[in-house]
């Protein structure tokens, strides 16, 4: 094994150009001659388009084109696709209206595209779009799911009644209700689930060329998933043949799931660079992302928990509007259904469970997913009902949990939703959470609090995740218009060093460092011989990309069957020139030996000869060169839970809140590098927190206009608003995967929302306040303890 294989703390290799101000971005990339485009933004939220005069734009200095939807249209360029349909309960299909790249006829949000203009530079064209003339007869709209079902609701299309996209569900209804019905207890609960802004480090972007020799296309574009975009905009959009059509995905600043996406500008884009034959280039401004990037949540639900006298959970009924915005998003309709009602069994032994998910278009920016993705929303529901149902019964929190959790002992575990776990501990990673978070020592702390005039509160979640996106089979069940499997190719050179080509694609997990330590931990090498290479549809086989922490459990379990090809190869190579049986040749550390005898050759030995065949090599029998590719297609997702604890101490004078800790344990499955796993755990933690502190994406209920339009109106947590994050993983291994993993790029996000929320009721549980919403700013604490306090008086 190699010193710097699987398990040890390996620092980023990629870090080095990245703090040295040598990344690759989009901004970085020139292509010569190129354009600059400048797109034109609906003022408003839901409009008729009556005219659009673009003659002063064209004839403005610098201006190369300018197009709207009526030129695409009749260029033949299809409507942005979605890569994932659902059924209602009635078995019929979602409403899934045409997506033009350009607005025909209407425009359904602030922020869709109407036009864009193509200049010499960037000032010219944002010039130029400032002389479009468009003639919009304003339309009523509704950016609230509630309000968008009633009778008589601004209608975004004609042929969609009442906005709804979808009515899903999922589970057994009659069973339960027959386990309400039997009940000693039951808890009710409406919660909403904000909505969010990914806002990424760095903006959207796409830089298309065409050439007119070869009829090539490329699109460099910040896509966490290039193969996936070169089928839906090659393909689907404009026709090009994909192998005529190159995407290339350089470094990523942040994707979260907006970037999985596949949008209007990159098609648009694309085709102009084939009609102007010139290089097109777009940066997303920070403005413009916030009125066009996918976002995120944005759930109204009412939940229902039923228990027995003794607390165990007998069945549990969920029914959520789902924002969908003004369009089907690429998996928009997936993730309020397919990635959230499965997941509403949580790590609990509840028996019976009914989930209705009613999808709503409204006139706002789509959704679609962000870190998590209907797994956070899940277990938000699921762990504060849980926390409900412990002050309701009153039973201690953690006993309620405990009597609850599914035994390590049961599994596998069926769970009454779709999902069949495969392996977890989670009386282990509770116990281990609650000593990390010196749980038995709190009331001190409280006291010691309240001696300084705070309150203080302590918020626990014990959660469950279902990561490793796949496998194809049930996602093609659950509506998936294509497969999920992962690749990778490993070619390994006459010297012995390693090119690693995988579908995956990073944006901060750290790739370059993990993969390479898994394949150095198989060949015996260390990670400055192995390059990774990801984000280029011209060098690296088809795959699936990244997002629902699937990179190390699907991506890597292909580059561990890819390795494990390579070995076999080897010990044939080895087998003939060390005059030996296959099946008596054995390989560790990198290198191939005889069983029982000291006769052996190094992994660059082999690799050598298997470029410069000698003698002994079987040419009849064994091709020359040693590079293998292989699939992956998992039978099942991962699984990864814990417990988090949050605590925060609050100013009953203002509502200012302070979160003062934090720990959490994690079952991620193999740990490859504990490090990365840190970082990762980290930062989905602290956008947890986002969510449940500072950030709320707001329109204005009458106009439809974004409240929350720039930094100075949302909110996002800065380093003095985290304390100190203490994590442990205590790890099962996945019992299907090939290497064990499960996942860790999401937990943090799951279940850090619950976590701070339940901390914050407990804090204010002498007022007694029981619900407060995210994100539980200053004011809305106050507000709660006002009312709470009008309540006492009165």
């Amino acid at each position: 094994m190699a010193h710097d294989g699987i398990g040890a703390a390996v620092r980023r290799k990629e870090d080095r150009r990245f703090l040295t101000g040598r990344g690759q971005y989009i901004h970085d990339v020139r292509r010569p001659g190129e354009l600059h485009a400048v797109f034109l933004r609906s003022p408003h939220a839901h409009a008729a388009i009556q005219r659009i005069d673009t003659e002063a734009a064209a004839a403005a200095p610098g201006v190369v084109a300018v197009y709207t939807g009526q030129d695409l249209a009749a260029a033949k360029v299809g409507g942005v696709p979605c890569a994932w349909g659902i059924v209602g309960k009635d078995g019929k299909p979602m409403k899934e209206p045409p997506h033009p790249p350009l607005a025909l006829g209407k425009v359904r949000y602030v922020g869709d595209t109407v036009a864009v203009v193509i200049a010499e530079t960037v000032s010219a064209a944002r010039d130029a779009a400032e002389l479009i003339e468009v003639d919009y007869r304003i339309l009523p709209s509704v950016v609230g799911v509630t309000e968008a079902l009633r009778p008589g609701a601004p209608q975004l299309y004609d042929d969609v009644p009442s906005n709804l996209c979808c009515d899903w569900a999922l589970g057994d209804k009659a069973a339960t209700e027959a386990a309400f019905a039997k009940a000693d207890h039951i808890v009710k609960l409406d919660l909403v689930n904000n909505r969010l802004v990914p806002n990424a480090m760095e903006t959207r972007a796409a830089l298309a060329e065409y050439d007119p020799g070869s009829e090539d296309y490329t699109l460099y574009t910040a896509s966490q998933l290039p193969h996936v975009a070169r089928v839906l905009i090659g393909a689907l959009m404009l026709g090009i043949p994909e192998h005529k059509f190159r995407v290339v995905a350089p470094d990523l600043g942040g994707g979260f799931g907006s970037k999985q996406v596949v949008y209007a500008e990159e098609a648009v884009v694309t085709w102009a660079a084939g009609k102007l034959c010139r290089p097109v280039r777009w940066i997303c401004e920070r403005g413009e992302a916030f009125m066009s990037d996918a976002q995120g949540r944005d759930h109204v639900s009412h939940a229902e928990l039923a228990l027995d006298r003794n607390g165990k959970f007998l069945g549990l009924k969920v029914a959520t509007l789902a924002n969908i915005g003004g369009y089907i998003s690429t998996f928009g309709p997936n993730i309020p259904t397919n990635l959230y009602g499965p997941l509403l069994a949580g790590p609990y032994t509840t028996p019976a469970i009914y989930c209705e998910v009613k999808v709503i278009f409204t006139n706002t920016v789509p959704t679609d997913a962000y870190r998590g993705a209907g797994r956070p929303e899940a277990t938000y529901l699921l762990e504060r009902i849980v926390d409900a149902a412990a002050r309701q019964t009153g039973i201690d929190r953690v006993e309620l949990r405990r009597r609850n959790l599914i035994a390590a002992a049961a599994y596998p575990y069926q769970t009454p939703v779709l999902l069949n776990y495969d392996i977890g501990n989670h009386q282990q990673t509770l116990e281990r959470g609650l000593a990390l978070s010196k749980w038995s020592e709190f009331a001190a702390r409280r006291k010691e609090s309240e001696a300084r005039g705070k309150l203080r509160g302590i918020g626990m979640v014990t959660y469950l995740e279902a990561c490793g996106l796949a496998p194809s089979r049930l996602a093609q069940q659950l509506g998936a218009r294509g497969g999920l499997f992962e690749s990778a190719n490993i070619r390994v050179h006459p010297t012995g060093k390693v090119n690693v080509f995988t579908g995956a694609h990073s944006h901060g997990q750290g790739h370059e460092t993990v993969f390479a330590q898994l394949v150095g931990d198989m060949l015996g090498l260390s990670v400055d011989q192995i390059e990774i290479v990801h984000g280029d549809t011209a060098k690296s086989p088809f795959g699936l990309g990244t997002y629902g922490s699937r990179s190390a459990a699907v991506g890597g379990a292909a580059i561990f069957k890819a390795t494990g090809k390579v070995i076999a190869k080897g010990k044939k190579i080895a087998a003939a020139l060390l005059e030996a049986a296959e099946v008596d040749v054995d390989f560790d550390a990198g290198r191939f030996t005889v069983t029982g005898t000291d006769r052996s050759k190094t992994f660059g030995e082999i690799a050598f000869a298997a470029y410069n065949p000698p003698d002994a090599y079987p040419l009849e029998t064994l091709e020359p060169g040693l590079e293998e590719t292989a699939f992956y297609d998992p039978l099942n997702f991962t699984f990864p839970g814990g417990c988090h604890v949050a605590e925060v101490e609050i100013d009953p004078e203002t509502g200012a809140l302070d979160l003062v800790g934090y720990a959490c344990v994690d079952d991620i499955g193999t740990v490859l590098n504990p490090m990365i796993v840190e970082g990762q755990i980290h930062g989905g933690v602290v956008q947890g927190i986002g969510q449940a502190m500072f950030e709320n994406c707001l329109y204005d209920s009458e106009s439809g206009q974004l409240l929350t339009g720039s930094f100075m109106d949302y909110a996002m947590p800065r380093a003095t608003d985290i304390p100190i994050i203490l994590t442990e993983t205590a790890s099962t291994a996945c019992v299907h995967n090939p290497i064990g993993v499960k996942g860790c790029g999401e937990c943090g996000t799951i279940a850090s929302p619950a976590a701070v929320i339940n901390a914050v009721l407990d804090a204010l549980s002498p007022y007694g306040v029981t619900h407060i919403e995210m994100p539980a700013t200053p004011q809305r604490i106050w507000e709660a303890i006002m009312a709470a306090e009008g309540k006492r008086s009165a």
